[in-house]
Parts: C-alpha cells; structure tokens; sequence
C-alpha cells in the first residue's frame, strides 16, 4: 500500500506536541516556584545560652551596637535633614522602613528590636537573637534580607555577641508595628540560600596582630557593604572597598569613598595620623555640638559623630588592615 502524507494529522499532531511541551514546561516552573517558596533557609536550632547581664557586659553590648557593628544606623529613625543623620530622640532601636528613593529592590524594613513583647525582640530566646545576627534567620525561620550584614556578623566572637545581646535586653521597650520586609521577586526567593549555620565556638581576634585585629572590626562593621560600588543588588566583587556606591534619601545624594590604599584615589597616600583625624574632628558633635543642616556638600549617611568616638587603637587597627588591601582605582565622590 502506498502511504499517503497528510498535511492536517501532522498539523494535528504538532499542535498536541507543542500544548504537550507548553504544559509540561508550566508544571515544572509551578514547581519550581513551589520549590523555592516552600524552601527553608539552612539552619540549626537556637542555642539555650542565657546571657548574663552584668553592667560590664551591658556597657560593651551598648558599644557595638552603637559604634562597632553600628546596629543603630539602620535600625533607628534618622534625621537626615542634620548632617550624618542623628537619631531622633527616643528613635533608636526601634526599627525604619527604608526610603523607596534608595532604590532597594522592594520594600525594606529594618524591625525592631527593642524588648517590647508585642512588636520588637521582647518574647525571643537570647539564642534566638544569636541566631539572627549571625545567621540571618528570624525567630519564624525565615530568611533575613541580607542588607542585614549577618554574613559579617558571623565572624562577630561569642563574646562580643553575647555583650550585644546584654545590652538589647537591656533596652527600653518601644512599641512601634513596622510594615514586613516585602522582597521582589525572584530576590524573596534567592535570599533563602544565604544563612548558614554558625559552626562551633567564634573566637575574638588577636588585639596585639593590628591587622587582624583592623580585619575584625572592619568586618563586624560591615564597611565593604557601603564603600563597595553594586552591581544587580549586590557588591561588585572586583571592586571591594574602592567607593563608588551611590546613596539618595530625600533630596540629597552622595557616593562612598574609596578606602583602597590607591594612591591617586583612596587612601594610599595618607599617614596613620591623617586617618586617625578623619574620624577625630567631628569629635566635638558626640560631645555635643549643634550640628549643622544638610546640604550637597556635606550630605553623608555616615555617622561620623558616632564614629569618631572609637578609640586609637581601633583606628589604627582599621588604618593597617585597609593598608593591606589591593589598590583600586575608583575614585568616590567625596573625602574622608
């Protein structure tokens, strides 16, 4: 018999492989948005360690989260309309929703963490808050936006954890519902793959080794977060610590600086001394001098009244490490 080619059955038949194909390609997208929004973040259960509240504890505690690991930068409301932003009175601790012209991809919220049982950290174990500074993951289990620098608290030793946690509870509860962090997608989704569970005990560094003493406390305050140029939400890997990240709240905006040892446009040109008086000269605003309105010129989101009251050898701690980074050429918009 002779076979005849039929035009329409094979158009029949290719309309039912392509809806076959399209199908099956829309069941595995569903199940893999399933996936990723079912997953759990890595994680290890809370530690049962009670911290012990001693005044000496609370004090260091108030210091890292102040100054060190600068908790209160993002976690207070800001008066960005003074130079370096100051806390609003009564405002620290108590979380900020970030401003959309920050560019931030969705809607941020920095929460509270003042012990009010309602809306801060009040009712959490204090391994709970272990947990979530140095592994990102919330009292629920979910998975904490890593603007949150968790990866950097990680390193953060026991000690000076457990001194920040002292000092959280220690704080005065305010009552304050802020809206949830709510991620673009696919970010609400990629960010459950950043905590991972912190392994054994956290050592705290060699404090007579300036430069690893300087890689600690510029690790636990996060500083390559803000002086790194980003690239699709996250720092640009060959341009660690070299400026150029750009920042807009309200009508004002400023690029960071570079911090690289480049001598042309970071710091690598300057004395130990010059650095330590980077920092020294808005020593009379933590001491309580007015500050002066924001402008363009002097706009920075950095809290140098806060900053400058770290003491010598922190800075010069800080100066060696930043000396021993790769020069790069990036100039940031403004000086130190």
């Amino acid at each position: 018999s002779t076979e005849v080619w039929n035009p329409s059955w094979c158009k029949d038949n290719m309309k039912k492989v392509v809806g076959i194909a399209v199908s099956t390609l829309v069941v595995l997208v569903v199940a893999g948005l399933g996936f990723f929004a079912l997953r759990k973040p890595a994680m290890a259960p809370p530690s049962g360690v009670r911290v012990e509240s001693t005044p000496e504890l609370i004090a260091r505690g108030k210091y890292i989260y102040e100054v060190a690991a600068d908790c209160a930068g993002c976690h207070s409301e800001r008066d960005y309309s003074k130079f370096s932003g100051p806390f609003v009175a009564g405002g620290t601790g108590k979380g900020f929703t970030f401003p959309p012209e920050l560019g931030l991809p969705g809607k941020v919220t920095a929460s509270n963490i003042t012990p009010d049982l309602e809306t801060g950290i009040g009712a959490w174990t204090d391994g709970e808050k272990i947990r979530a500074i140095r592994e990102g993951v919330g009292r629920d289990g979910h998975a904490e936006f890593p603007m949150m620098p968790y990866q950097n608290y990680r390193r953060m030793s026991d000690e000076d954890v457990q001194a920040l946690v002292a000092y959280l509870d220690s704080m005065p509860p305010v009552k304050n519902k802020l809206p949830k962090t709510e991620l673009d997608f696919p970010l609400r989704y990629l960010i459950v793959g950043f905590p991972q569970p912190v392994a054994g005990p956290v050592v705290g560094p060699d404090k007579n080794d300036p430069v690893k003493y300087g890689e600690y406390l510029v690790t636990i305050a996060a500083c390559v977060g803000c002086h790194t140029q980003e690239e699709r939400g996250q720092p640009n890997p060959e341009l660690l610590f070299a400026g150029g990240h750009e920042f807009r709240i309200g009508k004002f905006s400023a690029k960071s600086t570079n911090l690289t040892p480049d001598v042309e446009t970071g710091i690598g040109s300057w004395t130990e001394e010059r650095f330590l008086q980077s920092f020294r000269k808005y020593g009379k605003f933590a001491q309580g001098a007015p500050l002066p309105p924001a402008t363009d010129a002097n706009f920075t989101p950095m809290p140098w009244p806060v900053f400058s009251q770290r003491p010598d050898d922190e800075l010069k701690a800080i100066f060696a490490y930043l000396r021993t980074l790769k020069p790069l050429r990036k100039p940031g918009s403004k000086p130190l």
